[in-house]
């Protein structure tokens, strides 16, 4: 029974994040993961702030639901760019819609991110940030 679309679309973006080569070599997979809070281990991909716009029934009787996931991308500051070397990995990831099982990914629009450093000097991290978005179409 699936109740929230929104974890449905993270748990298939999780899962083509950890599949990808050049993900899982800038990033461990216990490090993709869902959360809020400033990662204590770097790198790290945290999926965050789920939103959720009910736009009514499908034929059968499914619900549709356009679901906006924001991306958040964890590093310290060093020569190779790490940060941006990790969401151009995400990117190409996530350039066609993840595969669901349980949910069917109607309409798929591809994550950009911005990114920029800690303001605090004493700090080296990087902060990058993007949102997918995703028409979902589900049931109870």
């Amino acid at each position: 029974m699936i109740l929230d679309p929104s974890l449905e679309l993270q748990t298939a973006i999780r899962a083509a994040l950890v599949a990808h080569p050049e993900v899982s070599a800038l990033v461990p997979a216990d490090q993709i993961r869902a959360g809020s809070t400033r990662p204590e281990k770097l790198p790290t991909i945290i999926m965050a702030s789920p939103q959720m716009l009910n736009l009514g029934r499908t034929s059968g009787g499914q619900y549709l639901t356009r679901v906006f996931l924001t991306l958040h991308i964890w590093a310290l500051e060093d020569g190779a760019d790490v940060a941006r070397q990790i969401g151009s990995a995400v990117i190409v990831s996530l350039w066609d819609a993840p595969h669901s099982d349980t949910v069917g990914i109607d309409e798929y629009a591809r994550p950009s991110f911005s990114f920029m450093r800690d303001p605090d000097p004493e700090r080296a991290y990087v902060h990058g940030f993007g949102t997918v978005e995703a028409v979902i179409r589900w049931s109870v």
